[in-house]
């Protein structure tokens, strides 16, 4: 029996399934490209992914870490692969060491540090690219991004033997594309993420957007989260195919996190939203 009643979300025959309230719990995976972003409390469905990308070191995302990767190792699997801010390896490996001796058993784990700008082969064409945040230190969101060759144009219509003799000649035939399939925020206050080409461009944004209510702008300035008038300012400027929504505060009610989304965003953003919470446990939107 699963452990949570997971949200569930399919964009593009991709799977999104995850869980995303403030200060409770967020964890949000897809399994088809094998990564879960942050970790909250480990539910039993995310065990069997292979790549947890932690975006920093909060209780309510990081959590369910040391259970991850001890379960993993409980049922025979190959540890797990973190990705992490690098100043937080430390205390991870703190925190592995502390949960084995309680456990009596080491926790294998394979953990990376990342800082903006890193690389990760999730797949041999799948990367998982770091870039900063502002949330706390060190905190970074991920983008996943699809690598292809590309013949260039002025070889198509050669035959196959035409272009291995170029090959053998040292000519380069083929250019590098990448293809940005799935940005992750996390925890962050605005920034003008338009500047990066890769998360404006990305297929999917998952974003967070935490309050909703005039009165809350100062709750979400001091925890360092997004406020709408901050997320209709971002949506405004990227130019995403989907949006979903995460980490909305429990003060706000589903049904005015919806309103307020409809009434700030332009027509054309609103329809391409996705509430993550909105979707669990049979939920729609019906607004």
């Amino acid at each position: 029996m699963p452990s949570h009643y997971l949200a569930q979300v399919e964009i593009d025959g991709l799977e999104i399934i995850g869980y995303s309230v403030a200060g409770e719990e967020t964890v949000v995976a897809m399994p088809q490209l094998d990564v879960c972003f942050d970790i909250g409390k480990a539910p039993d469905q995310i065990i069997s992914v292979n790549h947890v990308l932690l975006t920093h070191g909060h209780m309510d995302h990081a959590a369910g870490l040391a259970y991850y990767l001890s379960h993993r190792n409980f049922c025979g699997m190959a540890p797990g692969v973190v990705l992490a801010p690098k100043n937080l390896l430390g205390p991870i490996r703190d925190i592995l060491q502390a949960w084995g001796r309680l456990d009596g058993n080491s926790i294998p784990a394979k953990l990376v540090g990342v800082e903006p700008g890193d690389e990760y082969a999730v797949k041999p064409n799948l990367f998982a690219r770091a870039f900063p945040t502002k949330h706390s230190r060190g905190s970074v969101g991920f983008t996943l991004i699809e690598r292809r060759k590309k013949l260039k144009d002025q070889y198509h219509g050669l035959t196959g033997p035409q272009i291995v003799e170029l090959k053998k000649q040292g000519v380069e035939i083929d250019y590098r594309l990448d293809i940005p399939l799935v940005t992750y925020l996390g925890d962050t206050q605005y920034v003008d993420f338009s500047q990066l080409d890769y998360i404006r461009t990305s297929r999917i944004l998952i974003a967070e957007c935490t309050f909703y209510e005039d009165e809350h702008s100062g709750r979400a300035e001091a925890g360092r989260h997004m406020h709408i008038n901050e997320f209709v300012r971002l949506i405004e400027s990227l130019d995403n195919e989907h949006i979903v929504v995460t980490h909305t505060t429990a003060r706000t009610p589903m049904s005015e996190v919806r309103k307020v989304l409809k009434n700030d965003l332009p027509k054309d953003k609103y329809d391409r939203m996705i509430l993550l919470m909105d979707q669990r446990r049979g939920r729609r939107n019906t607004a």
